[in-house]
């Protein structure tokens, strides 16, 4: 898979819901249990994180039924008999299924997942914002981010385990992107011994990123890796319809004028 860091594709905004997007991942990342200081015993960190993603996440079962679980994770650590466990038991909150799949979105699961996710709106955020103007790009992502959510917990309807992160919603963003602008170039990196820098258009830095989201959601190598790619391909395809109908509204806007 190709890294993408940047586009030849100007801007004539500054793209401060992007930015700000970012940053608020940043900053709820920082307040997680998980980055707080270790002055307690890893387990308990641990567990503590855990429900926090059963609270702040977007649980498929919870989304499909429309009613929160009866039984999660506490956050408190128990010894047994093969070591440490996180307890469970009646959540100490009331959850509504239907706002979790916002605040899940800017739920990560440490620097690497930030990380990777914040590069990709980076990249392709600013243009998209630029294009659709700001109120209507918050709402586009955000409805990219539900109909991901939604669509992995159609798949799999009976999954208890919570769903966080913004890909999903990142992922329309990548989808409205190829429609939008197929043949900008993008500077990439490309894993060929090192990581060689190339100037590659956009549908084909894009075409392959949802080529193994697919792959891993439906293909041979379906099932790997803990990763919602269902989710992603769902957002994707929300973006790229968006994107086509945007593209087609400003195509007939310019015929007429």
């Amino acid at each position: 898979m190709v890294i993408p860091v940047h586009d030849l594709n100007p801007l004539r905004r500054t793209p401060w819901v992007t930015y700000a997007l970012i940053a608020a991942n940043v900053v709820i990342l920082l307040l997680t249990p998980g980055m707080l200081p270790r002055s307690l015993p890893q387990a308990v960190t641990a567990c503590r994180q855990e429900a926090f993603d059963y609270r702040f996440g977007a649980i498929p079962r919870e989304l499909v039924k429309d009613r929160p679980l009866p039984v999660v994770v506490t956050g408190r650590a128990v010894l047994t008999q093969r070591g440490p466990a996180c307890a469970i038991g009646p959540p100490s909150y009331h959850k509504n299924p239907v706002l979790s799949v916002f605040t899940a979105m800017f739920v990560h699961a440490g620097w690497l997942h930030l990380l990777g996710n914040m590069l990709f709106l980076l990249v392709f955020g600013n243009n998209v914002e630029d294009r659709f103007r700001k109120i209507p790009y918050l709402i586009f992502y955000v409805a990219c981010g539900y109909v991901a959510a939604y669509g992995f917990a159609f798949v799999h309807p009976g999954s208890v385990e919570p769903l966080v992160g913004a890909s999903g919603a990142i992922a329309g963003v990548l989808g409205a992107y190829l429609a939008l602008y197929p043949r900008a170039r993008v500077w990439s990196l490309v894993p060929f011994l090192f990581f060689i820098p190339l100037k590659i258009p956009a549908w084909v830095v894009l075409g392959l990123w949802f080529a193994l989201q697919w792959a891993y959601s439906f293909g041979p190598a379906a099932g790997g890796g803990g990763v919602a790619y269902v989710a992603h391909v769902f957002g994707f395809l929300a973006g790229l319809l968006v994107g086509l109908i945007v593209r087609a509204s400003g195509s007939q806007r310019a015929v007429s004028t």
